[in-house]
């Protein structure tokens, strides 16, 4: 089985451009981690809400230990707004 892993946060306005940039390095690392080609979608209405969809993925455990990895690394969470954290969903076909 494979899994569709969606993890959407807020980012700080102030450091959307941060964001962005952070985002591509994180989206790129996970790539060479893994060899998953990540994306990011904002949200319509609602630019600051954003969403990195990761697909497929075969080694759930795996994937999640990069991940956090790659998160740490990047320092992302320092450019999301204050008091929003990473929200995580895993779904399956």
């Amino acid at each position: 089985m494979t899994w569709s892993y969606y993890i959407y946060y807020r980012v700080d306005a102030a450091q959307a451009g941060a964001c962005a940039d952070a985002v591509q390095k994180l989206l790129m690392s996970m790539h060479e981690r893994t060899g998953i080609a990540g994306r990011v979608l904002k949200k319509r209405n609602e630019p600051l809400l954003w969403m990195e969809i990761y697909e497929p993925v075969a080694d759930e455990a795996k994937f999640e230990w990069e991940l956090a990895e790659a998160v740490a690394a990047s320092d992302i969470t320092a450019l999301l707004q204050d008091g929003s954290t990473r929200h995580s969903e895993c779904f399956a076909e």
